[in-house]
């Protein structure tokens, strides 16, 4: 409220000539609450002793309150009544500004529930030493005014809502204090919107022997919660208002698989292109039944929880809609897989190779999936249905790499469980094969090496079933990494033997590469340097001969701790270096942690002070990473030899 104030202090006339402020949100946000107090201070303090004049324009009602209506009550309010009233409109206006222009101390006009800019235009003052505030679920653009938008509560904000609710009622009420928990997440399931807020505290009041907990689970239960918190004629209301265009686009964002989406991502929704899909969302949120949230080049639109639920609603309830809305869904599941697979191609792209379309270089493929990846990954749980299965498992394969690279393990895991399903059921055996591999994969980066070897192992045996030797290769490969995790070093030495030898046979001498690095790491690790020496420097060279620079950097690194291992620890040093080189220039900071630390541990003994600068730097890099337990590590150990 406070922020209010200033506008409507005549005494800031100079420095604020503002004459009308307009303050614009959802229904039942608690504008007109706002409005009110703020009012009723204003002329506590003194701010307007000519007096304040309301009007309820019922802007979103069957039958709203015209401006030619509303005149009469302003007059009204002024005594103007009965005889004095002029006959006519423009008699009624004239006698208006003629007494609000007569009037030498300021008055408040509140203007309450506007929907159009016509309602309340014909009845600004015509002198700037009154103040116009006026209240609208639209963002009333075509006034000259000063535009407040209010927006749900904040999680500390809504609790404490809750709170004071409960003890206006019962001093001693002390639920709120006891369950912090319960009232965070009641506010949760109320979108933090007031107005569900208040109702609900009634609900606790109603009920005061019963914990806010049990509210709480008969909330989450409720199918339609926008019904159960009474919000529901709200939004009939502010939906019936909408031009048809408007309505449809917010149905269809209902059903977008994430609450926030870009631009493009709803145009594929609504089958428009992107700038009259922009132009629809823009006119969605001055009606506040989306919320725009720039950011980047692109501005990304946000569709409140509870107007999420009551527009899932609205579909459920006609046929047509539903076919419509599945449509929707089709087209924007076929947008997300084009271009995560054009990212992916990107992440994965080597010199000499087709270029992937529209990501020039890594950095845009990376943005964007940041960008989508709530989306993404809850499009891909649509494969639960059968209509959207496939190209929701091949969506799934496209992500596999940049959630690796986020360290996103746990949206990884999800990802491969539900689309590794979808595969089973349609009897998909390669895709089911792949999503096994990418399964066992995020399994081994969460430490849990025993089901890693349970989902390779099956993978394996699902290529070799339909003859696919080159993907064979890749579930031998990270079978015997999970193996030599797991400390079974001879069978991982097995396994990654054979799984050179299928990429050796089918000439695809990127992974044959991948396959002699993992294998000189075992190699290593049961004491055989030299062969672990000769199989690393096989691994650099052929990365270096097909230009994957992000490979050849892990050559150096693992090279570098091999030459270590073996007393070499100048050379080490060295190809720590050319493997920090190459980690900084893709921004792997995953890869730089873990080399800043191995040349900490090389200059450990000989060099303490730059072994510590190496571990802080590592550590920094580790946080970049998302990976929380190394940055500890590698903290800790700077700090031993501070």
């Amino acid at each position: 409220m406070a922020r209010l104030f200033p506008v409507l202090d005549p005494a800031a006339e100079s420095e604020l000539p503002v004459v009308i402020c307009a303050v614009s949100g959802l229904g039942g946000i608690g504008k007109t609450s706002l409005a009110l107090c703020a009012a009723h201070r204003a002329v506590r303090d003194g701010w307007f002793p000519g007096g304040t004049l309301f009007v309820d324009f019922r802007g979103y009602d069957a039958d709203p309150v015209t401006a030619d209506q509303a005149v009469v009550a302003l007059l009204d309010g002024m005594g103007v009544r009965g005889p004095d009233l002029p006959q006519t409109s423009a008699g009624q206006y004239g006698l208006f500004r003629r007494l609000l222009a007569e009037e030498p101390r300021s008055m408040l006009l509140l203007l309450d529930n506007a929907s159009d800019p016509g309602q309340v235009m014909p009845l600004i003052p015509g002198t700037d030493h009154h103040r116009v505030l006026v209240t609208s679920r639209d963002r009333l653009t075509e006034l000259d005014a000063q535009l407040i938008d209010l927006d749900v509560l904040d999680a500390e904000d809504a609790a404490d809502l809750i709170n004071r609710s409960l003890r206006l009622s019962d001093r001693s009420d002390d639920r709120a204090t006891r369950e912090p928990g319960a009232v965070s997440e009641l506010a949760t399931l109320c979108g933090h919107h007031p107005l569900a807020l208040r109702i609900t505290a009634g609900m606790l009041r109603k009920r005061r022997h019963r914990s806010v907990a049990s509210l709480v689970d008969e909330l989450r239960g409720a199918e339609d919660r926008t019904a159960t918190v009474g919000l529901r004629p709200v939004f009939e209301a502010a939906y019936r208002q909408l031009p048809s265009a408007q309505a449809r686009l917010l149905r269809l964002l209902a059903l977008a698989p994430a609450a926030e989406i870009g631009s493009e991502t709803a145009a594929a929704l609504a089958d428009l292109d992107v700038d009259r899909t922009f132009d629809l969302l823009e006119e969605l949120a001055a009606s506040h039944l989306v919320t725009p949230v720039p950011g980047g080049a692109d501005v990304r639109w946000r569709l409140h929880d509870l107007v999420r639920v009551f527009g899932v609603g609205v579909v459920k309830e006609d046929a047509g809609l539903w076919e419509e809305g599945e449509a929707a869904r089709e087209r924007v599941l076929e947008f997300y897989f084009r271009w995560a697979m054009a990212a992916d191609g990107r992440l994965r792209w080597l010199p000499g190779r087709p270029e992937p379309e529209r990501f020039v270089d890594r950095a845009g493929a990376l943005a964007w999936l940041d960008s989508e990846r709530a989306g993404l990954v809850a499009a891909v749980q649509w494969s639960r249905e059968e209509r959207y299965a496939d190209t929701a498992v091949r969506l799934s394969v496209c992500l596999a790499q940049y959630l690796n690279w986020r360290r996103s393990f746990d949206e990884w895991i999800t990802v491969c469980g539900v689309a590794r399903e979808a595969a089973h059921r349609a009897s998909n055996r390669v895709g089911e094969a792949i999503t096994w591999n990418n399964f066992g994969l995020a399994l081994r980066q969460t430490g849990r090496a025993e089901e890693a070897i349970d989902a390779h192992t099956r993978a394996r045996d699902l290529y070799q079933a339909v003859g696919d030797r080159h993907r064979e290769g890749s579930a031998w490969n990270n079978l015997g990494i999970a193996l030599r995790e797991a400390g079974r070093a001879e069978e991982a030495l097995n396994a990654h033997t054979r799984a050179r030898d299928l990429y050796q046979a089918v000439g695809d001498r990127h992974r044959e590469a991948t396959a002699w690095d993992n294998l000189g790491g075992v190699l290593g690790e049961v004491g055989r340097a030299e062969e672990a020496l000769d199989a690393h420097t096989r691994v650099r060279d052929l990365h270096q001969t097909v230009g994957d620079r992000h490979g050849e950097a892990n050559a150096w690194n693992n090279l570098g701790a091999t030459l270590r291992d073996m007393g070499r620890v100048e050379e080490a040093v060295e190809a720590y270096e050319k493997a920090l080189q190459g980690f900084r220039e893709f921004e792997d900071w995953y890869g730089t942690g873990q080399t800043l630390s191995n040349l900490a541990h090389a200059h450990h003994a000989t060099r303490p002070a730059k072994a510590r600068t190496h571990y802080l730097q590592s550590a920094d890099a580790y946080i970049r990473a998302n990976a929380p337990a190394e940055a500890a590590e590698a903290q800790s150990r700077a700090d031993s030899l501070t």
